[in-house]
């Protein structure tokens, strides 16, 4: 843990203000090196439990573990969904670059996951939820388009009847707003 909290070694001139770890991490040795350096580490103190525990230190120990809690749900869905799990190289350099693409990869699923929602916002109204017709595009003239570059065929088929009704469902909207 010392060396993890030394930023001084990745060129911060600072230390962190508090570090959120395991109880593991939480020894007498780490807490005098937290202590020395004014770093307040996160959990309970060592030995008996106090009687008497303010208010201020029980907001603190809550925002500690909603904090951790974060980070560890962040390590559970990347071993769920991300195969975090699975990283079974040999050298360690390889090991750190996978996990490092791991996290970089959960940091782009959200980060599409957030536009993704935004462009879907465009295109719903707020109070009722409904789809709505956006003024900034012309269905007719994008419909058109497919058509010419063979992207739908106007004849009767299933493409175009999805077409027909996403058409009708728009102007529904449009009568109803």
């Amino acid at each position: 843990m010392q060396l993890d909290a030394d930023c001084r070694s990745r060129g911060s001139p600072y230390y962190p203000e508090s570090v959120h770890v395991d109880k593991i991490y939480r020894t007498r040795e780490n807490r005098n090196w937290c202590k020395e350096r004014g770093i307040r580490i996160s959990g309970p103190k060592l030995g008996r439990p106090p009687k008497n525990v303010s208010e201020e230190e029980k907001k603190q120990a809550h925002s500690d573990e909603c904090f951790r809690n974060a980070i560890e749900g962040k390590f559970g869905q990347a071993k769920r969904r991300f195969s975090l799990n699975l990283v079974m190289t040999k050298l360690p350099e390889t090991s750190i670059t996978s996990i490092a693409i791991t996290f970089l990869v959960v940091n782009l699923s959200k980060l599409l996951r957030q536009f993704l929602s935004l462009f879907l916002s465009l295109f719903t109204n707020n109070r009722t939820g409904e789809l709505i017709k956006p003024p900034f595009i012309n269905f007719d003239y994008t419909l058109n388009n497919f058509y010419v570059l063979k992207l739908i065929d106007l004849s009767e088929n299933s493409w175009s009847k999805v077409a027909q009704i996403l058409e009708k469902l728009f102007q529904q909207t449009l009568i109803n707003s």
